[in-house]
């Protein structure tokens, strides 16, 4: 803070000096000490002006009471993204790195009102209807697998080989993949998020779910994908296809930055031990300090307002920052008397999070099968040469590189094979992904 007037001074190297106040949340000095940005942010009062890409505005709400008032007053803050003002008026280009994830797409992410409603509950409905002691099994047998990739090794990228794959087999048997179908989830997921042949991936998952669609309409299962179908909303396979896109890309991302952060605390923290209750504690630690998504929940005023000390216009961009809030001084203190699980980790309000149990159950036992198999896995760099991938939306290491004791694979140890999601052939011809159908190799693995 300048000592003659009231103007927040950003950190040492912030790209906020000289930019008119609007904070950068993007590149490599933002992903390194996020939290420094959150503290200059506060000066700003309750919310502040950010930038989230080059000439992408936003107004990012850092404070905690101010965070859950919007995220339930849905009568003035609206989420259909088509009242983007910025976007509609040319201000932001469609080729934006973060117009992705903003820009408007018919699911209930976007949605108000009735529609909103309608369509929520399809898939608030369909999540619940998940069993957890399958989904218990579908994790143990999925980490077992890819522990079996490099448990003869001794060393292993934990995020790469570990929590960046085990999601995406998760979800593809939770959604009652077959395997060609599934290899080319994988291979959509995995180029969306990881921005590489993004325009292919995007296709290729979109086709591939639009396939799954077509498939479970005529041979539905035991999954959530059937289960949305049958719902009483009676959703059209255009509306089937968006909600499925949104809960599989939604749900992969931060699940395998929750499985990397968490990791990354247990591994870099003394006071944790590697067995019983401790890990549901570095759960929730994570999920208050290191949330995987740290800004997001967009959000537009549905008239010119004044809010949390700013002045917002119809159809300006606001953002949530989750992390920010999680770690205000007030909410800090407050955490030391009240509940451990009431971050805003999962969001708050009408729009919450749909799969955060199954999410939290995943990343509990994946970790639990990763320190039974792996019982002195320990991390293989100094903790202050990693890095985090830059984005203003997630909070995701780039890597998590760990040594441990070479343990042999014997054969024979895979589950019974009734337990393994069914296999069906998808109609029509299909496009083959551009790497080895991993769904395919784990099915194979699986029976054997």
């Amino acid at each position: 803070m300048n000592a003659h007037d009231n103007t927040p001074v950003p950190p040492p190297g912030c790209p906020a000096h000289g930019s008119g106040g609007r904070v950068p949340l993007y590149g490599p000095d933002f992903a390194a000490d996020p939290q420094a940005y959150y503290s200059f942010l506060r000066h700003y009062g309750p919310a502040a002006p950010v930038e989230l890409a080059p000439g992408v505005e936003a107004t990012l709400v850092t404070d905690y009471a101010a965070a859950l008032q919007l995220l339930h007053d849905s009568g003035s803050f609206r989420k259909d993204a088509r009242r983007w003002r910025a976007f509609n008026e040319g201000k932001v280009s469609p080729d934006s790195p973060v117009t992705p994830l903003l820009a408007y797409r018919p699911n209930c992410m976007f949605a108000d009102g009735a529609e909103h409603l309608r369509l929520r509950q399809a898939v608030t409905d369909s999540m619940a209807r998940i069993d957890m002691r399958r989904l218990s099994r579908s994790t143990e047998q999925v980490s077992r697998y890819l522990i079996s990739q490099f448990a003869a090794r001794g060393s292993v990228d934990l995020l790469g080989d570990y929590a960046k794959q085990l999601p995406l087999f998760i979800f593809s048997e939770l959604f009652g993949c077959p395997a060609d179908i599934g290899d080319r989830v994988l291979f959509g997921i995995s180029g969306m998020f990881d921005g590489i042949n993004a325009d292919k991936a995007t296709e290729v998952l979109y086709q591939a779910v639009g396939e799954l669609v077509t498939l479970k309409r005529s041979r539905p299962g035991e999954d959530v994908t059937s289960w949305l179908m049958q719902h009483q909303a009676r959703l059209t396979d255009e509306e089937m296809v968006h909600q499925l896109a949104l809960l599989l890309g939604s749900g992969v991302e931060p699940l395998r930055n929750l499985i990397g952060n968490t990791l990354h605390r247990l591994l870099t923290n003394d006071r944790y031990a590697r067995e019983g209750g401790l890990i549901d504690e570095a759960l929730d630690d994570t999920l208050w300090e290191n949330p995987p998504v740290s800004n997001f929940a967009p959000h537009y005023p549905a008239a010119d307002m004044e809010f949390a000390g700013q002045q917002l216009q119809a159809g300006d961009l606001v953002l949530i920052s989750f992390a920010a809030a999680n770690t205000s001084p007030a909410q800090t203190e407050a955490r030391r008397s009240g509940s451990n699980r009431a971050h805003l980790a999962w969001s708050a309000g009408p729009h919450v999070c749909p799969s955060k149990e199954p999410a939290r159950h995943i990343t509990v036992t994946a970790i639990e099968e990763l320190f039974n198999r792996l019982p002195d896995v320990h991390l293989a760099v100094p903790e202050e040469s990693l890095t985090w991938r830059p984005g203003p939306f997630h909070r995701a290491l780039t890597a998590l590189p760990a040594r441990f004791t070479p343990v042999g694979v014997p054969r024979g140890t895979a589950p019974q094979a009734a337990t393994a999601p069914q296999r069906h052939e998808e109609p029509g011809p299909a496009p083959k992904p551009e790497r080895t159908g991993m769904w395919s190799q784990f099915l194979r693995w699986l029976t054997r």
